[in-house]
Parts: C-alpha cells; sequence; structure tokens
C-alpha cells in the first residue's frame, strides 16, 4: 500500500526543445554553419546598447556579461557605443523598441521586421542580423518590445547558457561551458499568458526576518519597525525575481514597511523593472498595519476617521507616482481582518470612489481607467461582490483561493468581459486555521496546475500573485506557479512532469537517469506532505494497527530518504548545497518528523498494552526530537552560515492554529522497566488490533475483561498477503517462548524466541500455503508458551501463562471469465486512474492528473471547456468504470457503500453550478452528489478546515440490492473540474484509517 511511487515523467523527447523551463532552446555549446559565436578561442563577442536605453536593461546586461563570464570565465566588453571596442565586427546588440536610438538604426539599416514587437508587452525576439550598422559584419540583435522584453530576453540565454535564476538564492551552480553559440534565428517570445506575475513574501517571521537581519543590518534593521528588508536584499530579490519572468511583486508586511523603511526601496525597484503593489489588504501602496501604527492617527475606521485615511491614502499616492505600480484598492480591517460589522457595501463603494478621485487628482487629471488597479476578492470580500457590490469595469478582480491550493471561484462567463480583467491570488504558505504551514514545501506541482490552468481556461489572466511566506522552503513551487503564468501554452496533462525534469536537469546537471530520479524523490515528497501538512500531524493520523497504514508511510519515508541520499552523495561538492535545500533537507526532515510522530503513538500504544518496549519507544523519540533541531542546525551551518536562520520556523507541538513559540514533545509514556507485567512475563500483540494478551485491556473486547483469544483473518485476495504478531517483554524478567499451530497450512516465519531487556520485541510472521486450504474458512489455533526462570515476585503462572491466537483463512474464488477489482476484508479500494474502461461523450473524456492527490493521482472530466463547458444530467456524462467483484454486503444486508474521494475543491463555477458527479452500480438508479455544500458568500462550507486537513473529500453513496458477484461501478461528469482520487466498496469490513486500504487485487 503507498509505496514509493514512480512518476512518469512525460515524454523526455520532448526535452530536446525545451529548455529555460519552458523556453524554446536557441542556445548551442558546438560551432555550426547556422550559430552566432557568443564565446569561443577565448574571445568573447562584444555587447553594444544605446546610452538611452532603459537603466534596468542597462543594469541587466550588465548580469547579462556576468553571467556569460560565471560560464565560460570570458567576460565581454559591454559598452554604450554603436561599435564594437576593440574591432570586434560581430557583437551582440541590446535595445528596447522606441527606446534605443541603437536599435532605431539597426532597424533602419536592414530593415528587421519586428511588427511582432509592436505595441506588445514584455515580448521580444533576438536574431542574426547582417550589416546591421556601418563596419559591423553581422551582429546577434535583442529586441525587446518594452524594457521588461529586453531585460528577460537577456535572462532567457543567460538560464540556457547555464545560470540559473537561483544561483544565487539556493547557491545552484553555474555550468561551465568553454565555447558558447546561439542559434541565427535566435530566440523569441510573444506576450506572456499573464501579465502581472508575482509573489508575495509573507508570514516572514522567523525565518526570513532573522536571516535578513543578520546578513543585511547590523542586526536592529530600519528605525521604527526593525525591518530587515532594505535595498540590499530587495536588489538581489528583484533579480531573481526577473530572472524567472516575473514583474510584480507585494513585499513583506508584517513587520515592515516597503517604501518607509529604505527610501531607496521603490527607487530601485522602478530601475531594476519592478512593478510595485501592496499585499490584498493594503490599499492605495499603504504597508497596513506598519505605515498605520508608524503614522496613523485615530482608528481606521472609514466611517468615523475618513478625512485623516483620505490624506494617508493622497500622500502614499504621491509617493508612488513616479513610479511604474498596480494599486491595490478596497479596505480590510487593520491587521488582515475583515472590516468592522457595521461596513456594508454602500460605505466600500464609496471607499473605492474616493480612492479612484485620488488617483485621477494626483496623476493630475489623467484617466483613471488607465491607471492599473486591483480589488482582491479574499475572504469576506468575495462576498461583497456576490452579494451585489459593485466595481468600476477597469479594475482587475483578483480571486483568492482559500489559503490551500483550492480556488474559491472562478470568473463566471458574465464576469469575463471587464476590461480590467481578473485573476488569481494563491497560495503554498499560510498562516491561519485549521494550522499554519510554514515549514516545508507541502504543495504539489499537479495540484497547482489543476487549479491555474482552470484559471486560464476561465480567462483569469491579468494578475497572478502567489504567496510564498519565507520564500526559502518554497522556490520550486514559486517558480512553477512564475513559469506557468508565462507561457501556460508549454504545460499540460501529457508533459507536466517534463517541467519538473527540466526543473531538475537544470538545477542539478545529472544523467537522464538520475534526473528521473530526482523527478520521483521530487513528486514524492510533495504528495507526502500534502496528504497532511507536516504541521497538522500527530501521533494517530496514521493508523497505527490497520492496513499498516504507519508502518507503510514510515516505509515511505526511508525509501525516500534512501534514494535522496544516494543522489546527493552522488553529486560533485559544489552541487550538494543546492540539492540539499531544494531536495535533501526537505526529504531527511520531513522523514524525521513523520517517524517522531509514529514512534510516539507507537509509545502511546505499546504503553497501554504493557509492553517494556514502552521505553525504548521513548528513547527513540526524544533521540528524534531532538535530530530535528541538528538537521536545522545542519541547514544553517552550510555554506559558512550563508543560511543562518531560514528554518527557524517552528513546527512540533502545535496547540491551535497559530505556529507554537518552540518545537515541544508532549505525552511521551514510561512503564517501570523493573516491575513485572501483573499478567505474566510475555505480552502478545497480535496485528489488527490494539489490545495485549495476556490479562485485561479496554480493547481486548467490547466487554474489556474476560476476553476471548484474539482472532486474526486472512483471504486469499488480500494484498497484504501475511500477517504478524509481536511478542514482547512484560517487564525486566527474560524469557524464551515457543509458537506452535494445529494447521499444517499455517506457515510461522520462527516457532521460537527469545526475549530479555536486550531484545525487547520479536516479530511472527505468518503466511498461508492457499493449496492446502479447501475453499471457504479454515481454522486454525496458535500457541505462544512462554518459559521464564524463577525470579523476584515470579509466580508460575506468570512465568509460563500461554496465550492461544485464533486463525482463520479464507479461500475465495471468483468467476473464470471476471475481470476486475476483488473484493477483501469486507472491502474494495481502487485507484480511479484504474478504470476497465473510459467512455467519452461530446469529445469530454475522463483524463488523469497525474501524482496528483494523497495515493496515485486524480482523474477529471478533460477538456474541461469541452462541450462548450457545459454540464451533463445524471447518467448521460462522461464515465468511468469499475469491474468489481464482492462476496459480502454489508451485515448481510444487500447493502454496500461506494466511497469515493474527491480533491477538495470549492463550488467555483458559480451558485447555480455547485460541483457535482454521479456514481451507479450495474443497472441500479444513479446517485447525484453536489458534495461541498454552500456557504455564506465570503465564507468557506462548516466541514471545510476538515477537508482541507485531510486533503479529501469523502463521499458516501450507499446502494441496495447488490449480491455477491460481479458488479461495475460507473462514475459521470455532472460538472466540470471535479477530481476523483480514489474509490473504496465497502461491503462490511472497512476499517478506520487515514488512506483506507492498499488497493484490491486486479485479476
Amino acid at each position: 500500500m503507498l509505496g514509493l511511487l514512480p512518476l512518469a515523467f512525460g515524454v523526455l523527447s520532448s526535452l530536446n526543445i525545451v529548455n529555460a523551463l519552458g523556453q524554446t532552446r536557441c542556445v548551442e555549446f558546438n560551432s555550426s554553419p547556422s550559430s552566432f559565436t557568443v564565446v569561443q578561442g577565448g574571445n568573447a563577442a562584444p555587447i553594444l546598447l544605446a546610452e538611452d536605453e532603459w537603466p534596468g536593461v542597462q543594469r541587466a546586461a550588465s548580469d547579462f556579461a556576468d553571467d556569460i563570464q560565471r560560464v565560460t570565465g570570458i567576460k565581454p566588453s559591454l559598452s554604450n557605443s554603436s561599435t564594437p571596442a576593440s574591432g570586434a565586427s560581430k557583437p551582440i546588440i541590446v535595445g528596447t523598441l522606441g527606446k534605443s536610438s541603437l536599435i532605431d538604426r539597426v532597424i533602419n539599416a536592414t530593415q528587421m521586421d519586428v511588427s511582432p514587437l509592436v505595441d506588445a508587452w514584455e515580448s521580444f525576439m533576438g536574431m542574426e542580423v547582417k550589416n546591421p550598422l556601418p563596419g559591423i559584419e553581422s551582429a546577434y540583435v535583442i529586441v525587446g518590445a518594452d524594457k521588461r522584453g529586453t531585460i528577460f530576453a537577456l535572462y532567457d540565454l543567460s538560464e540556457q547558457f547555464g545560470v540559473s535564476p537561483w544561483y544565487r538564492w539556493a547557491d545552484v551552480p553555474v555550468k561551465q561551458h568553454q565555447e558558447l553559440f546561439i542559434s541565427s534565428s535566435g530566440c523569441a517570445h510573444g506576450t506572456p499568458t499573464v501579465q502581472y506575475r508575482a509573489i508575495f513574501i509573507n508570514d516572514e517571521q522567523p525565518g526570513l526576518t532573522n536571516w535578513a537581519l543578520e546578513k543585511f543590518t547590523n542586526g536592529t534593521g530600519s528605525p521604527g519597525d526593525g525591518s530587515p528588508f532594505n535595498r540590499f536584499f530587495h536588489t538581489k530579490l528583484f533579480e531573481l525575481l526577473l530572472r524567472m519572468k516575473s514583474n510584480y511583486f507585494w513585499p513583506a508586511q508584517w513587520s515592515s514597511a516597503f517604501n518607509v523603511d529604505d527610501p531607496e526601496n521603490k527607487v530601485l525597484a522602478d530601475m531594476f523593472g519592478i512593478v510595485m503593489g501592496t499585499s490584498h489588504e493594503e490599499p492605495m501602496m499603504r504597508s497596513i498595519p506598519v505605515e498605520w501604527t508608524l503614522l496613523g492617527k485615530g482608528d481606521w475606521n472609514y466611517t468615523t476617521n475618513s478625512d485623516f485615511i483620505y490624506q494617508f491614502w493622497v500622500n502614499s499616492t504621491i509617493r508612488a507616482k513616479p513610479f511604474e505600480s498596480l494599486f491595490t484598492m478596497g479596505m480590510r480591517g487593520n491587521g488582515d481582518l475583515p472590516l468592522g460589522e457595521s461596513t456594508n457595501i454602500d460605505l466600500l463603494e464609496k471607499i473605492i470612489s474616493d480612492q479612484r478621485v485620488i488617483l485621477s487628482n494626483v496623476f493630475n487629471g489623467t484617466d483613471v481607467t488607465t491607471i492599473p488597479q486591483v480589488w482582491t476578492l479574499y475572504k469576506e470580500v468575495q462576498g461583497y461582490w456576490e452579494d451585489g457590490m459593485k466595481a468600476p469595469d477597469d479594475i482587475a478582480l483578483l480571486w483568492s483561493d482559500d489559503n490551500w491550493g483550492n480556488i474559491r471561484r472562478f470568473p463566471l462567463e458574465s464576469e469575463r468581459n471587464r476590461t480590467g480583467g481578473s485573476g488569481v491570488y494563491y497560495h503554498v504558505d499560510y498562516v491561519g486555521d485549521p494550522r499554519d504551514y510554514k515549514w516545508i514545501t507541502s504543495s504539489q506541482v499537479p495540484k497547482m496546475y489543476e487549479q491555474l490552468s482552470l484559471a486560464i481556461e476561465r480567462d483569469a489572466k491579468r494578475i497572478w500573485v502567489v504567496n510564498v511566506g519565507d520564500l526559502k522552503p518554497c522556490e520550486r513551487e514559486a517558480e512553477f506557479f512564475l513559469n506557468f503564468a508565462y507561457d501556460s501554452s508549454k504545460w499540460n496533462l501529457t508533459n507536466l512532469d517534463s517541467w519538473v525534469f527540466a526543473w531538475a536537469e537544470r538545477e542539478f546537471g545529472l544523467d537522464e537517469e538520475k534526473t528521473g530520479m530526482v523527478v520521483d524523490v521530487i513528486g514524492n515528497l510533495t504528495k507526502f506532505n500534502a496528504r497532511r501538512k507536516p504541521e497538522l500531524l500527530n501521533a494517530t493520523t496514521f493508523s497505527l494497527v490497520n492496513y499498516r497504514e504507519a508502518e507503510t508511510v514510515e516505509n515511505q519515508w526511508d525509501r525516500l530518504v534512501n534514494v535522496s541520499t544516494e543522489l546527493y552523495n552522488q553529486l560533485s561538492k559544489d552541487a550538494q548545497p543546492a540539492f540539499y535545500q531544494l531536495v535533501h533537507h526537505p526529504v531527511i526532515a520531513s522523514a524525521n518528523l513523520n517517524k517522531l510522530l509514529i514512534t510516539t503513538g507507537k509509545n502511546a500504544l505499546r504503553a497501554s498494552q504493557a509492553f517494556l518496549s514502552t521505553n525504548e519507544l521513548a528513547d527513540t523519540a526524544e533521540k528524534l526530537f531532538e535530530q530535528d533541531f541538528d538537521l536545522e542546525q545542519a541547514y544553517h551551518s552550510m555554506l559558512d552560515g550563508k543560511w543562518d536562520h531560514i528554518m527557524d520556523q517552528t513546527h512540533i507541538g502545535y496547540y491551535y492554529w497559530q505556529q507554537p513559540m518552540t518545537n515541544a514533545l508532549t505525552g511521551l509514556a514510561r512503564v517501570q522497566s523493573r516491575k513485572q507485567v501483573l499478567a505474566g512475563v510475555m505480552r502478545i500483540a497480535p496485528e489488527g488490533t490494539l489490545g495485549a494478551w495476556p490479562g485485561d485491556d479496554m480493547n481486548n473486547c467490547p466487554a474489556q475483561f474476560s476476553c476471548p483469544n484474539f482472532t486474526m483473518t486472512l483471504d486469499s485476495f488480500d494484498p497484504i498477503t501475511n500477517r504478524f504478531i509481536d511478542v514482547g517483554a512484560g517487564g525486566p524478567a527474560p524469557f524464551t517462548f515457543k509458537a506452535s499451530t494445529n494447521a499444517s497450512w499455517l506457515h510461522l516465519s520462527t516457532t521460537q524466541g527469545s526475549i530479555s531487556p536486550d531484545n525487547l520485541e520479536e516479530r511472527v510472521w505468518l503466511s498461508v500455503d492457499w493449496d492446502q486450504v479447501q475453499d471457504g474458512d479454515n481454522f486454525a489455533e496458535l500457541v505462544f508458551t512462554p518459559s521464564a526462570a524463577d525470579g523476584p515476585g515470579l509466580t508460575v503462572g506468570m512465568r509460563t501463562a500461554a496465550v492461544g491466537v485464533n486463525f482463520v483463512a479464507t479461500k475465495l474464488n471468483v468467476s473464470n471469465n471476471f475481470h476486475g477489482f476483488v473484493e477483501s476484508a469486507g472491502a474494495i479500494a481502487i485507484e480511479a486512474a484504474h478504470t476497465t474502461r473510459n467512455n467519452s461523450v461530446e469529445g469530454v473524456t475522463w483524463a488523469e492528473i497525474p501524482g496528483l492527490g494523497r495515493t496515485l493521482s486524480g482523474i477529471t472530466p478533460w477538456p474541461r471547456s469541452g462541450a462548450n463547458g457545459r454540464n451533463f444530467t445524471a447518467g448521460e456524462g462522461p464515465s468511468v468504470e469499475y469491474d468489481f467483484f464482492t462476496f459480502n454486503t454489508i451485515q448481510d444486508s444487500g447493502n454496500v457503500t461506494v466511497v469515493t474521494h474527491v480533491s477538495p475543491s470549492l463550488n467555483a463555477n458559480g451558485q447555480d453550478r455547485p460541483l457535482g458527479f454521479a456514481a451507479q452500480v450495474d443497472d441500479l438508479p444513479a446517485q447525484s452528489s453536489y458534495f461541498m455544500p454552500f456557504a455564506v458568500p465570503g465564507q468557506l462550507p462548516d466541514v471545510w478546515n476538515d477537508f482541507v486537513a485531510n486533503s479529501i473529500v469523502p463521499v458516501n453513496m450507499t446502494f441496495s440490492g447488490v449480491e455477491p458477484g460481479a458488479h461495475t461501478l460507473k462514475i459521470f461528469m455532472i460538472e466540470p473540474a471535479v477530481v476523483v482520487q480514489r474509490i473504496v466498496i465497502d461491503t462490511g469490513g472497512l476499517k478506520k484509517s487515514y488512506f483506507g486500504p492498499s488497493e484490491s487485487v486486479h485479476v
């Protein structure tokens, strides 16, 4: 069950034409007749720019020259001149259309066709041009439609040369090449899919703040708020953003104020080419709560203090006027809270009206509709919109997710013609209910793709913002978000894992086989952390007794650690720090946390079962707890402490949603190591029960005392093909034991053993020789008999008290012509992607999203805009079928319960289009489920915290009149955007666990 899942990484041949994570490759490392020489024979092509070029382009060109030197060791000259230095005849000419006089000359001299760039946003083109200027034989000419188009063109080449955007921020080594060439036809890119693409630094304490205090200040930060986020921090971040084709930024807010902390912040952002904004709850370029705390007077209340707040916004608008900005409109309560109860739609409409008057006045009567503005429909603010609040058509609507990566609503068809467009505010980090998740990466690229591709389809493409928290734990996910926003056309269901493959190949330079291993590690790391966020785990999240769930989880992490360690050890020393930050530390730290919490659960269980191993488990838990800090320190000490404090985030010992003030391990149990258990020297714990024998235990039977022997069962179709019994010490007295059975078909892994304080437990495995048993139930009895030497306080009964265990082996058969999934132990489990038949209707079919979800993957109707985006009547839409065979029904009633595990998704299609699907068993009436309750506008359903905590929505449907035998289950599409991960059919034996049974045997 739930093994280490190999994740196919798409059609690898596609990587031959994909580089720089989605860009068409134009860089070569060997000369060809159709290539332009950048570096060869120790010489580099000079770089020419016009003196009147944008300062940000001039600065990026300097980075470009440095990048060439990083790759080849040769630094090209960089000059504001129309002729190359030192007589070189083949330069690289860089410039922006309509801004660079040098580019104007080239276009006039060559009639170069730049029509694709005219009035285009952030587009660029590059090609070799003959005789571009007098005295220049040929040149590689880079032209940007605007300043960021030119900047992106330069950084795109740098990335293809071998400089990762994360060369500084994650210490990715630069790939070395002696020679560099660009194909003469060059690289080009049109207008990005999403116009404004941003990250939001948020929840920045403790990691990023403490790190920046150490690295960029004298430890005190700026006056007033102590913020470390000054020009030295931001300029390095701006470069990273531009290298990832981001153009927009929401700065940290909780203990900093971008425009106040360092007067150069805003100047440098504009010079670099970054459009500045403020978060969803910080209107008019003001940092809230910090600037209000520093500069505000009175209450943050527009009803009682509008005059002061109005002027407060006037001043910040004047401050922002010289720089490229995107203004956040509206108003929330101070500190990212809802406004007061007296707030109403009329007031909010007045607030936005007044804000637009401010914009018009400050911008000297400029048409306010031409000034970029956004209103974020976050939490209760969405409710204002849905309750009828009006907002000017040119203001972009930013639809929010639920803070857990599930978009609350997409623009309806009637909302898609707004001139301001719409977009998405998304989270890969969050502080709030049901629990903070900040410590380590726990968002899946497939899940992000599933939600964000819906945003593309529904035309939410004006603005995308991703909340990345401290940034460092979420590097890969932040880049996927920005990369998909930059060009969504590159990625689809058939090549999604190719993005991760290309990312891993770029960062670590491994061969194809090992890069594929990295893809598997990353896919499983994020899957394991996403199925329940690390901060939400506890000692009993995973069942300790059913379906070997906890042990399977431990084994999964062990295998992942082994593979990651193998890869880490094979990397060169200069590549290991990047792999450690981006892959290995998240793996080993997450594995350690899971093992710690499972061990504490086993500790409590063994204490209740009166096993002396309780204490050993407590010792192991304490070691794992301390090892958690060791791993944090290892991260902080690498590279001479470059990333000190980045992993300061606490993550163990949550009591409620907010982070604990320190990691705390509570509740470890101990037993008295010198005291014998009352019932005897030996303890027996059969698989499948919380109880233990001999003696009384509340879990041994409903009566809780004088319980009979435990009965173990195994049938011939169980995917777990054996059982075990743990034999352990009930005190300090050593003993030997013998195990015997009265059935020749029941095989024991051992028939004797020795237990002592040095060997506290032994596991006896039980297996059945199915060739020796008859059809139906076969009964056996096992007896475990201890033998201990006489000792203080030990009676004869305590030394020799035998324990019996009953065993029932059930041999089952299915029809010879049946092919499908077979019931075992009263349940059938099916991964949704393992369909028997997939039936399309009107061009829509169910398609697999590889790697999505808790176990294997998810399936969803595709294309989601197929059949004109319409819905279907239950039983008439595209369907998937699963053939299954049952031996039982619930209490012989003829009833079975189908539990469909659906991804948490909200009713994002609108009030009249709730998410829904239908299920049908055989020809019984199809049952519909609109499984997601609606909530008050702007709120979430009451059950939502449970759904996102468990990363699944279980949908139960009971079907009557299902006799034992062969059957077919059908799942029908009703609405698009439903994602089904798994199906469990309960025929009367389903046990409590987090995931459910292992997938059933398929014959």
